[in-house]
């Protein structure tokens, strides 16, 4: 049953990933394939993946640039990178698999069984093209917090994609939030997106926090004003911000990025779906959950 494949980027992940690495060890199912890509470590994070390497024979890895940690469009081109190896590598050796999983490395998996029950639900329905599990944060105090989530959205950082809506795709598509837009191309395409409440995973920091809450809430409204974002959307989600500790800080970290980029005009997608579906579509999505099925459920 092990048919899926796995992309990790990483970089100064010394910490977590040999965490993670010991989690995937236990899976009930391993996967055919992990690439994990290194964006130009400066740690002991090549050491650790060649050690893992050595250990486990589906394990294999790419160095991909020295540079800073880039979270905008670079990120994208190198879970692209992974990608392709990943799927060359795969025809080359002549390995089988059903499933792509985009991992992050500052993952930890307790449950030995969560990609084996993640194919089990995919086996239930083939229109499912996107899947992830209820993703629990670690806090500030080292104790675990389960934010609300729509079960109608997916954690990016821990995402398994049917291989057929990739390739319907042509991979990962070349842009800011690349995740984001993945799952908006598969809603377009007619494909169904869940997240599976009680399949857990432990993401040890909030998303997009590798260089700090400040600059990932900034990097967060520059993407959203990349994937033209409904101005409306943004003010409601900037206030929403300014309420989460430390107060106003995220969102004014979120609002800056946003009309600094506006300000300045900067390059938005090209992809008139994308663009049309965040300033259109969105908000009437958001209506929709938040308030007309709220009323629905209280006649």
């Amino acid at each position: 049953m092990n048919r899926y494949i796995i992309i990790t980027p990483c970089k100064n992940e010394e910490k977590n990933l040999p965490v993670l690495v010991r989690s995937l060890a236990k899976q009930s199912v391993t996967p055919v394939l992990w690439a994990i890509l290194d964006d130009g470590s400066t740690d002991r994070t090549p050491e650790i993946i060649q050690d893992a390497k050595n250990k486990y024979k589906w394990i294999e890895n790419i160095c991909i640039k020295k540079g800073c940690r880039d979270l905008t469009i670079h990120i994208s081109e190198v879970i692209n990178t992974g990608l392709n190896f990943a799927q060359n590598f795969c025809e080359y050796h002549d390995l089988r698999y059903d499933f792509i999983v985009f991992l992050d490395a500052d993952m930890i998996i307790e449950d030995a069984e969560f990609f084996e029950q993640l194919i089990t639900e995919f086996d239930k329905d083939k229109n499912l093209g996107i899947a992830s599990g209820e993703i629990h944060y670690i806090d500030d105090s080292g104790n675990l917090s389960n934010p609300p989530s729509r079960s109608d959205t997916i954690s990016g950082g821990e995402m398994m994609c049917r291989k057929e809506y990739i390739e319907e795709i042509g991979g990962v598509p070349v842009s800011y939030a690349w995740d984001s837009v993945v799952r908006v191309k598969a809603i377009l395409n007619g494909w169904k997106i869940k997240r599976f409440n009680g399949i857990n995973i432990i993401h040890t920091r909030d998303t997009g926090s590798a260089e700090g809450l400040k600059k990932g809430y900034y990097l967060k409204g520059t993407s959203e004003y990349y994937l033209n974002m409904n101005p409306f959307i943004v003010f409601a989600k900037g206030y929403i911000y300014c309420l989460k500790k430390p107060y106003f800080v995220l969102g004014f970290a979120y609002l800056l990025g946003y009309f600094n980029s506006w300000i300045r005009r900067k390059e938005k997608t090209t992809d008139q779906e994308i663009r049309n579906y965040y300033y259109y579509h969105k908000p009437r999505e958001i209506w929709q959950y938040y308030f007309n099925d709220k009323f629905r459920r209280n006649d």
